[in-house]
């Protein structure tokens, strides 16, 4: 049997202990909104994409997030420069990881965010 979706990634899910002040974080860090909504039994924030019917998003909730950069790394488009989203995720309180690292699709660094999720931020080019 052969699989091949046109997305491998079809929603995220990331838990932080507060979902305020972690909707503040994500926005500042990737230039971004994200939509607050109930979601099932969970108040959620839902990253916006340009196509909503389409695009692979996700959301945060409140919830457990594993120990200090120890679960799935989870890359986030941003807007503007990959420096300049670093340096908003800086003022945010996130910490960053790495130096830029160049790919075929663009770059990226890792980093994580006020619970200590590890995130990468990524700069298409």
């Amino acid at each position: 049997m052969s699989f091949t979706p046109d997305h491998a990634t079809v929603w995220i899910e990331i838990p932080v202990t507060d979902l305020g002040k972690s909707i503040a974080f994500y926005e500042a860090a990737t230039g971004g909104k994200l939509d607050r909504q109930q979601m099932g039994p969970n108040e959620t924030a839902v990253f916006q994409t340009a196509d909503p019917a389409g695009g692979v998003a996700g959301h945060l909730y409140e919830g457990k997030p594993a120990t200090q950069g120890q679960g799935p790394t989870i890359h986030l488009a941003v807007a503007g420069t990959l420096e300049e989203a670093l340096e908003r995720l800086r003022k945010a309180g996130g910490t960053v990881l790495s130096d830029a690292i160049p790919i075929p699709a663009g770059r990226f660094a890792y980093c994580q965010d006020l619970d200590g999720n590890s995130i990468g931020l990524f700069e298409h080019s």
